[in-house]
């Protein structure tokens, strides 16, 4: 089945016959040059590429906090100072420092480790110091059929209770990849929760009843909130649905400062994004998108398209972002950083700051000596910076003001 195809069999759930026709008068009558041209004449992306000139300003010290990681994915340190570091097969690694770390076994429930799936991100409950909970997200499952989950359990310091899973994306899919996975809470206290696409199943991320290529929103209990922008005219699955049109999300930030939800994800070849999300707003995968095809082929003719979000900033080459932290007005070790998120990337194996508070989202690498595959990136209540590195014998990297 073409793209064509497949996305007109996808869109037609949501009732918007004008797109379909434009879609396949587009293919049909080979425009699609012309199409894109014009568009991009008029788009208006921030398409930004690194500055030469580094961030921070201020002079700091490196420290390694762990280390012999194996594929970690995410890292959150505890009001008591002890960092909690995932790896995908399903360890949870403890540390203060690397003569003081130790490796805990979760007992997850069918966890499925391959691909991209196994144990993904971790995040602490906001009221964590009464209840000692800590949330994580992992893939379940078999290669048949498999899903991202939600689960809690406590941490007291030195154990952690049998996980209880609170919510499952649905429906299930058969590819080991694009599960997102990525955690935020929210001021009320609600949990976003990054679902991406599953590669071979993107024209999903355009069905709202599909929780395949979304942002959702659930209470901690699993619970679907009433004022979720699709919970009264649509069935029951688009119910925990918050945005749409997403390909696999994996950076979630708020920033405290303008109270504004920033996402990042990972295009095809090309077409990363950052995205300001705003609740039933469609962004637009894979309708409109400025990567092609790891073959080369064309996705969709559309740069732009009534209805759905352009994104904030778009990379083209792909930097395959990962990781993202907010560095906040309070945060007080490294000021010229304030009104910056924190990118880490896979491919461009560098750590960039993107200011957000000028509105231009202009872009710098951030602490230039630290490079390779950067998987997370952490912003301590103190105002440190961690960075988490990717694959075998990985290491989580704590950088402080000398100030």
């Amino acid at each position: 089945m073409g793209a064509g195809s497949v996305l007109k069999i996808a869109l037609a759930s949501q009732s918007k016959p004008s797109f379909i026709g434009n879609f396949i008068k587009a293919v049909a009558g080979r425009q699609c040059r012309s199409v894109v041209f014009l568009w991009m004449l008029t788009l208006n992306i921030g398409i930004v590429l690194p500055a030469t000139a580094s961030l921070p300003v201020e002079p700091y010290v490196k420290t390694t906090l762990a280390e012999g990681l194996n594929s970690p994915w995410s890292a959150v340190v505890t009001p008591q100072g002890e960092w909690l570091v995932t790896e995908r097969d399903g360890h949870v690694v403890i540390a203060t420092s690397p003569s003081d770390q130790r490796r805990v076994k979760l007992t997850l429930n069918n966890l499925y480790v391959a691909g991209q799936g196994g144990l993904l991100d971790i995040v602490l409950s906001p009221s964590f110091t009464q209840t000692q909970e800590v949330f994580i997200s992992f893939a379940q499952g078999d290669s048949s059929a498999n899903r991202l989950v939600v689960a809690k359990m406590k941490y007291d310091g030195n154990t952690f209770t049998q996980p209880k899973e609170v919510f499952a994306v649905s429906p299930d899919k058969s590819t080991p990849v694009h599960y997102a996975g990525r955690l935020l809470f929210l001021p009320d206290a609600s949990l976003l929760v990054a679902s991406g696409d599953g590669f071979d199943y993107r024209e999903k991320a355009q069905v709202r009843e599909n929780q395949l290529g979304k942002i959702l929103r659930i209470n901690q209990d699993g619970s679907v909130p009433t004022d979720n922008p699709f919970t009264e005219r649509e069935g029951q699955g688009a119910h925990a649905v918050y945005t749409y049109g997403h390909r696999n999300p994996q950076g979630l930030i708020l920033d405290t400062d303008a109270n504004r939800i920033y996402s990042h994800e990972h295009g095809p070849a090309g077409g990363d994004e950052l995205n300001q999300l705003h609740p039933g707003v469609n962004y637009g995968w894979p309708v409109v998108t400025l990567g092609k095809d790891y073959s080369g082929a064309r996705i969709s003719p559309f740069t732009a398209y009534g209805g759905m979000q352009n994104p904030l900033v778009n990379w083209t080459p792909s930097i395959a972002p990962s990781g993202m932290a907010y560095y906040a007005n309070v945060h007080s070790q490294f000021p010229s950083l304030q009104g910056h998120a924190l990118v880490t990337t896979l491919v461009d194996k560098a750590l960039y700051a993107i200011h957000l508070a000028n509105g231009q989202f202009s872009q710098r690498k951030a602490f230039s000596d630290i490079s390779g595959r950067l998987r997370d990136v952490i912003v301590s209540p103190r105002g440190e910076v961690a960075v988490l590195k990717d694959g075998a014998q990985a290491s989580l990297i704590l950088l402080t003001s000398e100030n």
